[in-house]
């Protein structure tokens, strides 16, 4: 803050002033500004006035009742402009940054309209190089939001592909513990097949055996009817020996009741026989039918376990190729957020220099 008397008016008061020198230019405020600029960081590009440091000479002066006094002075300035410190080392201070801002030349100077023209341009292209970014960044943006939406989309695929293809497995594991099962099943059907086959054979051999017992039995009893004959013709003839007949008839009788005996148990046998027959057979029947069952089971099964597999393979390719298509939606994911870093580094970049741009405008235009 210096002390500053108004241009050109030997008799004006003394006024306080807020003084910044930026380049070759002094530019002063009110003094209240130096609150805004000590909190801001930066100065007001609208000064109360701006001075020319370039090719003026700046020295100490003495003045009446105003210590520490320095005067700038210039050919082309209509007079002389005053100001004072509050002490000795602030004036020495200021007397030597002046003197240094003003190694700069008026002639510099007077290029400063030029400068801001080429600058206002540069700002025209700048905002209009910004506008396309910004356009560009917009579109890239909803780009990347599609690609976004399109990896989740695929992400919820892929997870319930994942999840259909465990069920898929899961489903082929118990088909398989099926088949085994049923495979078990099939060979104990076989083994039983095997038992009653068996046990066909020795049924019939019995029933060869008891058909021929019943053959020989018969032909025992013809004969037997046949000597029974022959003794009732002797009976007959001999009436002399009917006692020894009759018991002979008698004894005959009982062989005869015997054999008749032994036939309605061997036909009782034979029945019985038959009748284990017809359950095997019918058992062997039902179990033929079984494994007939079974085997169209388990070739259903196989076919089955065969178009699941087939199914799972296709899954499989499918899971391969949205994985690579993934990973190039991913690739370019990346390449386009590189790119979306850059264009905000050179936006951020335009940016500084449109500031650097509108702060040089300001100091070159008060």
């Amino acid at each position: 803050v210096l002390w500053k008397r108004p241009f050109g008016r030997q008799s004006a008061k003394w006024s306080k002033r807020f003084f910044i020198v930026k380049d070759s230019f002094l530019l002063y405020y009110a003094e209240n500004e130096r609150k805004n600029f000590d909190s801001n960081k930066y100065f007001n590009i609208h000064p109360k006035g701006v001075i020319p440091l370039g090719g003026c000479i700046v020295e100490p002066k003495e003045e009446p009742n105003m210590p520490f006094v320095m005067k700038i002075s210039h050919d082309d300035f209509h007079g002389n402009i005053l100001l004072a410190a509050e002490t000795e080392f602030d004036q020495q201070h200021w007397l030597h940054m002046l003197q240094e801002s003003g190694k700069v030349t008026w002639q510099n100077a007077q290029l400063g309209e030029a400068m801001i023209g080429s600058l206002e341009a540069q700002g025209l292209q700048l905002a209009k190089e910004k506008q396309e970014y910004l356009d560009k960044l917009m579109e890239e943006t909803e780009e990347l939001c599609l690609q976004r939406e399109q990896k989740e989309e695929l992400q919820r695929l892929n997870h319930i592909l994942e999840t259909e293809k465990n069920k898929i497995e899961e489903m082929v594991q118990d088909l398989r513990l099926e088949q085994e099962q049923i495979k078990s099943e099939l060979e104990v059907t076989v083994k039983s097949l095997t038992a009653i086959e068996e046990e066909k054979k020795e049924l019939h051999q019995l029933s060869e055996s008891l058909q021929n017992n019943l053959e020989t039995l018969s032909q025992e009893k013809q004969r037997t009817l046949e000597k029974l004959q022959d003794s009732e013709q002797q009976t007959q003839q001999l009436t002399s020996q009917n006692v020894q007949l009759s018991e002979s008839s008698g004894s005959f009788r009982a062989i005869l009741q015997r054999i008749e005996d032994d036939m309605k148990k061997l036909q009782g046998e034979k029945m019985l026989a038959e009748e284990r027959l017809q359950e095997r057979e019918q058992r062997s029947l039902a179990l033929q039918e079984e494994r007939e069952f079974y085997s169209s089971q388990s070739r259903e099964l196989q076919l089955s376990l065969s178009e699941l597999t087939a199914e799972k393979q296709q899954t499989e390719s499918e899971l391969r190729e949205e994985m690579k298509s993934r990973v190039q939606l991913e690739r370019r994911l990346k390449e386009a957020e590189e790119a979306l870093v850059r264009l905000e580094q050179g936006l951020s970049s335009n940016e500084r220099t449109v500031e650097r741009t509108e702060l040089m405008k300001g100091d070159v235009g008060e």
